[in-house]
């Protein structure tokens, strides 16, 4: 979800060629393809927001909230676009959180609890710290409810303020914000579950049960076919919706699924194939050489069926979890978040609600969560767990990129939005809500940006493996 180390070196060495690659290798990581960038989002975000506040406003907003209808027979089904958006698109974005999440605890950050006990503890702090600090502005007020919007952040923007530096930073800083935006999300994603499902219809969580379980059986009959598990993976998208729990959680729950070792090793990748190889090489040379038509079908016949076994052979050699993320994050990045921007972001700044926004409880509870609970919880629970000996600073990390991995944790940008959507129902309160998450995205990044710069090495100190 931020530039590769490969990508990074590419970037880098653009910037020797002329001074706009120079340029561009500070905006870059919002726009890499192949990795949830948060360059379209912000895009999105900015158009959003200029056209809700012109004059064709309203007619934006009674656009996304127009009715879009299935139907078959006597049989319909309607609902507004945004929702169809947040419900049938963004299911998509969390599958990606979870596969990753899936990544990070079997071979990633957290795939050891000498690795993981740093971000777990400071994840707990950046989740804790920020409710508190929310609820001490908001509990017994109607606004309570919105707990939730401080508890999760923005794993696309994070990264991306990470990866500006490129090679000016210790890998160590991506591995560790990489780990704790991946617990963050799962903390977010058990408030979307429990706190926001307001009831459940057993006999549609059952039905989605079924279909996870049939998952699980294909995937322990090494089932290779693509078809039977998308099926099935509608069929639990259906059944979480149904239920009533929010279907961004059937996305989460697939992606956990999704194996992140490959069917065949290299080496024996390459057993398998050095035979197949020789024949199809010995095949090809024959139907290139014969004058006999239909010995020369024949043959190439044969060279085909070589190829055939060779491309499902390498095929074996990826895995399934990299392939799904690499399929999705293109259409998730540059279609499933801008829509979401344009669908929810509904700000329309007066000087009323500047005025209102500046004493409600909500929005100073969601703008100080955000803004100094998530580096506050995140840096002293850290603080506090290596003083007693039971994590370690990783290795080239500092206090500073510490505080600047808390800082960027406050741009809690789409799945605040998306849990303000959830927590509340009067819409001035999801305003405010909005306008705080996007004053507290902008100052967090802020922030963020400048930690990391003042901990950086001089442009040039190539950091990073």
């Amino acid at each position: 979800m931020a530039l590769t180390p490969r990508l990074s070196g590419q970037v880098a060495a653009r910037a020797h060629h002329s001074p706009a690659a120079a340029i561009l290798q500070k905006i870059e990581p919002f726009f890499a393809i192949g990795q949830i960038s948060g360059g379209p989002l912000l895009i999105a975000t900015l158009i959003a927001l200029v056209v809700v506040n012109s004059p064709i406003g309203a007619e934006y907003i009674r656009l996304w909230d127009r009715g879009v209808r299935i139907s078959y027979g006597s049989w319909s089904f309607a609902r507004p676009a945004a929702e169809w958006i947040n419900d049938a698109l963004m299911p998509l974005f969390f599958l990606i959180i979870g596969t990753e999440v899936k990544r990070e605890f079997v071979k990633g950050s957290l795939s050891s609890l000498r690795t993981a006990v740093f971000p777990i503890v400071g994840a707990i702090g950046g989740l804790v710290v920020p409710i508190a600090i929310y609820l001490a502005f908001n509990l017994g007020t109607p606004s309570q409810h919105g707990w939730g919007v401080v508890a999760a952040m923005d794993t696309a923007f994070s990264l991306a303020i990470v990866a500006m530096f490129t090679t000016r930073l210790p890998v160590a800083v991506r591995a560790v914000l990489l780990a704790f935006a991946a617990i963050d999300d799962v903390f977010g994603l058990l408030v979307i579950a429990v706190a926001y499902t307001a009831s459940i219809d057993l006999w549609f969580l059952g039905l989605a049960g079924v279909a996870y379980a049939g998952i699980l059986g294909l995937l322990r009959l090494r089932w290779v076919a693509p078809i039977p598990y998308v099926l099935l993976g509608i069929v639990v998208w259906i059944g979480v919706f149904g239920s009533g729990v929010h279907p961004t959680i059937a996305g989460v729950a697939v992606g956990l699924l999704l194996p992140t070792r490959s069917r065949l090793s290299e080496g024996r990748f390459a057993e398998r194939v050095q035979k197949p190889i020789d024949q199809f090489k010995a095949a090809h040379a024959a139907a290139e050489r014969t004058d006999d038509p239909a010995e020369a079908e024949e043959q190439r016949d044969s060279a085909q069926r070589r190829l055939g076994y060779i491309h499902e052979m390498a095929a074996a050699t990826d895995e399934a979890a990299e392939r799904l993320v690499r399929v999705l994050t293109p259409w998730v990045s540059y279609i499933v978040l801008p829509l979401f921007a344009l669908s929810n972001v509904r700000i329309h700044f007066s000087a009323d609600l500047i005025a209102e926004a500046v004493q409600a409880p909500l929005a100073i509870g969601v703008v100080a969560g955000l803004v100094i609970g998530k580096p506050l919880g995140f840096l002293a629970a850290t603080w506090a767990a290596t003083r007693v000996g039971a994590a370690s600073l990783p290795e080239g990390v500092n206090w500073r990129m510490v505080l600047g991995i808390g800082g960027v944790a406050g741009i809690g940008f789409t799945i605040s939005l998306f849990i303000a959507e959830l927590a509340f129902t009067d819409p001035v309160q999801t305003e405010l809500a909005a306008l705080a998450i996007l004053v507290a995205s902008v100052v967090s990044g802020v922030f963020g940006y400048v930690m990391f710069w003042k901990a950086a090495g001089p442009v040039g100190d190539d950091r990073q493996v």
